[in-house]
């Protein structure tokens, strides 16, 4: 790692309590890996898998949180990994970190010690943006982390649908505007559906959804009151401030 340390950044996350060391440029862990963390529900002991996990932020939150987790952090990039690996071992959280696609088919991810029906809690944070829209990014890296191909939402959640257990969770984070593909590529195998839009301001549509849905659950998609970011002045309301900093979660992780 020594060789790159000129290129990280070590920025403190849930109030200083998770310190993780990024890449100056490319995709870099924020405000919606904290938020992802924050919806994710899990108890001491059970197995859970970070799809995407990048540096391991929303993960490790999620270990900060609850502690005695099984933690599985996935990512593609092999330098991420690596960073992910790090952080882990600085923060004394146990996880395992695993280099992998997450479209890749199952037998790859059963060598990679992700077999079916094995995981109780799925997190994810997958490239979202319309790359009919979104201009492209001369960093690789930084385009593989946003940009969605057509397919991609829909391979990731049958990622996570594989390596779930019935009546596991799958938490996800994503743009608001694409709930249609959101409900679609969940409508297969998943129910129970928890949704939480969120809003930069009171006055703006939402930009991100952030989605509980159970593994063959059957109960009625309920939609939560809105998370609004930012106050009038564009500062953070102060509960967004409490669940940025863990003092806080969010209401899908309490399902």
């Amino acid at each position: 790692m020594n060789d790159i340390e000129h290129e990280l950044t070590e920025d403190g996350f849930l109030g200083g309590r998770l310190r993780l060391r990024q890449p100056k440029s490319g995709h870099r862990a924020g405000h919606d890996a904290m938020l992802l963390a924050a919806a994710t529900a899990a108890k001491p002991g059970d197995r859970v898998v970070d799809l995407g996990a990048g540096v391991g932020a929303a993960g490790l939150a999620v270990a900060k949180r609850v502690g005695a987790l099984r933690l599985a952090l996935v990512e593609i990039d092999e330098r991420l990994v690596a960073l992910a690996r790090s952080n882990a071992l600085s923060n004394a959280i146990t996880a395992e970190t695993i280099a992998l696609d997450v479209t890749s088919g199952a037998s790859a991810f059963a060598a990679a010690g992700l077999s079916p029906d094995t995981a109780d809690v799925v997190l994810m944070n997958p490239p979202f943006n319309d790359s009919a829209r979104h201009r492209a990014s001369p960093d690789r890296t930084r385009e593989i982390a946003h940009v969605a191909a057509a397919a991609t939402l829909e391979s990731w959640v049958h990622a996570a649908r594989r390596i779930l257990k019935s009546g596991g969770a799958l938490t996800l984070i994503w743009r608001a505007d694409a709930v249609a593909e959101v409900l679609a590529a969940l409508d297969r195998g998943f129910g129970s559906l928890v949704v939480l839009p969120v809003h930069a301001d009171a006055s703006s549509p939402a930009i991100r959804l952030l989605v509980c849905a159970v593994k063959g659950g059957r109960a009625p998609t309920r939609i939560q009151p809105a998370l609004i970011l930012n106050d009038e002045q564009g500062r953070p309301r102060p509960r967004v401030r409490d669940v940025l900093e863990g003092r806080e979660i969010l209401p899908l992780a309490t399902y």
